[in-house]
Formats: C-alpha cells, sequence, structure tokens
C-alpha cells in the first residue's frame, strides 16, 4: 500500500523512456533490435537514488477526456498488441495498483485546474507493464497508470507534470512511456533515418534548457525539423511532456540513444 501520510523518502526523478515495440524484449530477437534498449531499461533502477515507494507512469496507449488514473488494488493486464506469438498474450505483471496514490493525484491535478479521475476497473496496457516488467521484474512497487489527454495538448501535458511533481519528494518515480520517434510506416526505411535524427537532435536540445524554456519549446515541438513525420500523432511524445512537467528547473539530460529500425530513439531524465 502507498502511504501518503508517511515520511518522506528521498526525491525520484522523472523519467521518459522508450517501450520498444509490443512485447519485444519478450520474444526472439535473432538481429538484436531490442538488445541495447532491454539493458537500458533493465540499468534504471541503478540510476535512481532509492527503490521507489511507488511508480505513476503516463503511457501513449490509453488517452481519455481530461486525464485519468488507474485506481484498481490489483490491475489486470490489457494485452494491446496484435499478430504477435502467442506466449505473448500470457505474460504476467501481477504488481499492486495504489488506489489512494491515483485519488492523490487526481486531486493534484484537479487543483490546478486540470479535470481528472479515477478508473477503478481499468487495467494497465502493454505500454506500462512491458517496460516495467524490464525494469522492475519483481512486481512488488505499486503502479498508477495515467492517460494522456486526447486533445494531446502539449502545454496541458506538461502543466499536468507540474501539478505532480510534489509526489516525487514522497518516493514516486514519474514516468513517461513512449517512444521518441513513432511513425509506424518510417520504421525500418533507411530514408527516416536522417529526418528521425533531425528531430531528436531539436528534441534533445529542447531537454537539456532550464525548466522554464524547456517548456516552451516542447509546447511548440510541432515547429521542430521533421516534426510530423517523427510523429503523425503524438501520443506517444505526450509522456515525455508530462515527465518533463514534472522535473526540476535544472536542464535535462539524455539517458539513453541509439538506432532502432533506422530511427533515432533516446531516452531522458529530468530532475
Amino acid at each position: 500500500m502507498f502511504d501518503v501520510s508517511s515520511d518522506r523518502p528521498a526525491r525520484q526523478p522523472a523519467l521518459f523512456l522508450p517501450h520498444g515495440g509490443g512485447p519485444c524484449f519478450f520474444m526472439d530477437d535473432p538481429r538484436d533490435i531490442w538488445t541495447n534498449m532491454g539493458a537500458f531499461l533493465r540499468a534504471v533502477p541503478d540510476m535512481l537514488p532509492a527503490r521507489p515507494r511507488a511508480i505513476l507512469i503516463a503511457s501513449g496507449h490509453w488517452e481519455t477526456k481530461g486525464f485519468a488514473f488507474t485506481g484498481a488494488d490489483e490491475p489486470s493486464l490489457i494485452y494491446d498488441y496484435y499478430n504477435f506469438p502467442a506466449h505473448t498474450y500470457a505474460l504476467r505483471y501481477d504488481v499492486p495498483g495504489a488506489p489512494e496514490l491515483a485519488a492523490r493525484a487526481a486531486d493534484l491535478l484537479a487543483g490546478a485546474g486540470l479535470a481528472a479521475h479515477v478508473d477503478p476497473a481499468r487495467g494497465l496496457d502493454h505500454g506500462v507493464f512491458v517496460p516495467l516488467k524490464v525494469a522492475f521484474p519483481d512486481a512488488a512497487i505499486p503502479v498508477v497508470e495515467m492517460s494522456v489527454e486526447r486533445t494531446l495538448d502539449p502545454a496541458r501535458a506538461i502543466e499536468a507534470g507540474r501539478a505532480l511533481s510534489p509526489l516525487r519528494d514522497e518516493g514516486v518515480l514519474i514516468i513517461g512511456s513512449g517512444m521518441s520517434f513513432h511513425n509506424m510506416r518510417g520504421y525500418g526505411d533507411p530514408r527516416s533515418t536522417a529526418p528521425s535524427v533531425a528531430f531528436d537532435r531539436w528534441l534533445t536540445d529542447a531537454v537539456r534548457q532550464p525548466g522554464p524554456d524547456r517548456a516552451r519549446s516542447l509546447a511548440a515541438w510541432e515547429e521542430a525539423p521533421a516534426a510530423r513525420f517523427a510523429h503523425p500523432k503524438a501520443e506517444h511524445l505526450l509522456p515525455l511532456m508530462v515527465a518533463a512537467g514534472a522535473g526540476d528547473d535544472a536542464p535535462g539530460e539524455k539517458i539513453y540513444g541509439e538506432q532502432v529500425l533506422e530511427t533515432a530513439i533516446s531516452g531522458f531524465r529530468f530532475g
């Protein structure tokens, strides 16, 4: 159980993590496409000041009117990927939920004038359980999933992250789970490399700005080079906005980067 009244532990950062392609880390990978990304995710616990008391993770695979948080005591899994091997639909991640944290998060957003609610029935989609199963395989840390608002307004996502930032002082690790490049038609095409690199360089420069400047740059992400090629729809980028908003005013940092399926993919840390 997540107890908001207990003594404050070490302040946690906010992270933006790539979640890969479907259940990719639990399949044969003869070309080592996902090897380095998997190794990065496994190293996440070593990047933290202490084991988190809970994880709040925004997923690009859940869009709602306003923002929403999972409130189940024992969240189910949503296998929202298609045409993968049968064993990937039997994956388990029996992590505890944290209804108290979900309620507190919704209250923080409401206090900032943002619509938010707790969904007691919603399970965890693969943007949550796949990367967390790699990073925290013991499934012992309580998890709450956060949706992205279906308007996909980057400024509101940043504002939501800012409202949630006090949770970091309560030992909550805030994660944005998405992909810094997400154009399904562009993956695996050598013609995607140059525009994806251009967008990645812009994104990295934006992240490395101090908080107020970072927020302004990220809110205007569509002005970046190859922006709409990198993200024909922004749902996989919005979790980064949440993490960036939850970060300190200090510059963010790039903590992962490589070319995957001919495209530049990155991960970032804030605070």
